[in-house]
């Protein structure tokens, strides 16, 4: 990773900045607002080119749209984006480096920007802000040697409006800088006696920066007492690193209950639980929470092989832990030496699923309007 240190920002370096959206989609000098037709032409009828002719696209059902592709050495500064909440779920965010087939980040799109259920979130951390009323922002530096591809797959059954701006430098040093990588893994519910995978099968050298979870209770009491473990290089049956407790790892502590108040919404810039939703006595009937947890000033680094899982334990008579089937999604990120490696099968929009809406039907009311097939 690299963060520009305290006083750096004034430094010079021979690098240029290009941005890629709707109104340049090559990134080019001198490329932006020359568009002469994109989804604002109508609304620009009076006025020509360069007055918001192109700010959006428009994903069709089924299809995939590339947000960007950029050639040579560069790094990803800024990504920013948004569509309307009841896509979040349905758009599969994707990234590949240096031309590999394989993409490196594959989550879907509200996960990514800690957005997992669906609601909106004030979201106020250093890689990522999630801001008033969805808008996404990553900061999370994405450095390729020979060339970026993002992309955008649209698994709903409605034309889907995106708007975006994906902001790189080209002309830097990257060859000493690790790929980002993104998974998604969810277990719905999660097996009995067995922890959630956030991270299997992962072999090079790297640091771990990252965890986000979007988390379903799916019984009464207290749910956060498993522990997350690090099974760093030789690791087999027992981790390197091992946490004392869901709410300790995420920097909260005695249950995220503040006397008086019950489960309270933080965010800082290293981890936080900004998202709390409450049953309203009707169709959101469970508990859900949304947690970070960016391990930016204390990455965990591995030189030859990763993997991550956390325990999902609340309790029992008797002061015994109870194993806990909740449904738990994680989005895992991590650095590495190589642009691919071994992910989870694809997720299909079944997989993606949420339903926190007011409506018995999650298509009644949706926007898109979702009509009966």
């Amino acid at each position: 990773m690299v963060y520009p240190e305290p006083g750096s920002i004034a430094r010079l370096r021979s690098v240029q900045t290009r941005s890629i959206s709707p109104e340049n989609f090559d990134g080019s000098a001198g490329g932006g607002g020359r568009a002469t037709v994109g989804t604002g032409a109508a609304c620009a009828r009076d006025l020509g080119p360069g007055w918001k002719i192109s700010p959006s696209v428009d994903i069709p059902a089924s299809a995939t749209f590339d947000l960007a592709t950029i050639s040579g050495a560069g790094q990803i500064t800024h990504f920013w984006v948004t569509t309307h909440k009841d896509n979040w779920r349905t758009l599969l965010l994707r990234a590949y480096w240096d031309g590999a087939e394989e993409p490196a980040i594959e989550v879907p799109y509200g996960d990514f920007f800690c957005s997992g259920w669906g609601e909106f979130a004030q979201v106020n951390s250093q890689t990522i802000a999630a801001n008033p009323h969805g808008g996404f922002n990553s900061y999370w530096p994405m450095p390729f040697r020979e060339g970026a591809r993002l992309t955008l797959e649209n698994l709903s059954t409605v034309d889907v409006r995106v708007y975006y701006q994906i902001t790189y430098e080209i002309g830097g040093d990257y060859s000493g800088l690790g790929y980002l990588h993104a998974q998604w893994r969810r277990s719905n519910p999660l097996e009995y006696l067995t922890p959630h995978t956030i991270v299997e099968g992962v072999e090079g050298t790297g640091q771990y920066v990252g965890t986000y979870l979007a988390w379903g209770v799916n019984s009464s009491g207290w749910w956060g007492e498993g522990e997350i473990k690090f099974y760093l290089d030789d690791d087999e049956q027992y981790p390197t690193i091992c946490g004392t407790g869901t709410e300790d790892y995420f920097g909260g502590a005695w249950n995220f209950d503040v006397p008086g108040r019950g489960y309270t919404e933080f965010s800082t810039p290293y981890l936080g639980m900004p998202q709390v939703i409450r049953p309203d006595g009707l169709y959101a009937s469970q508990q859900r929470f949304g947690m970070y947890r960016w391990h930016l000033v204390d990455p965990i680094h591995f030189a030859q092989r990763l993997r991550v899982d956390i325990q999902a334990l609340g309790w029992r008579s008797g002061w015994r832990y109870l194993p806990l089937r909740d449904d738990i999604a994680s989005t895992a990120l991590f650095y590495l030496d190589r642009p691919t490696a071994r992910r989870p099968r694809t997720p299909s929009a079944d997989d993606l699923e949420v339903h926190l809406g007011s409506a018995p039907v999650p298509d009644l009311g949706a926007q898109p309007p979702r009509p009966p097939a």
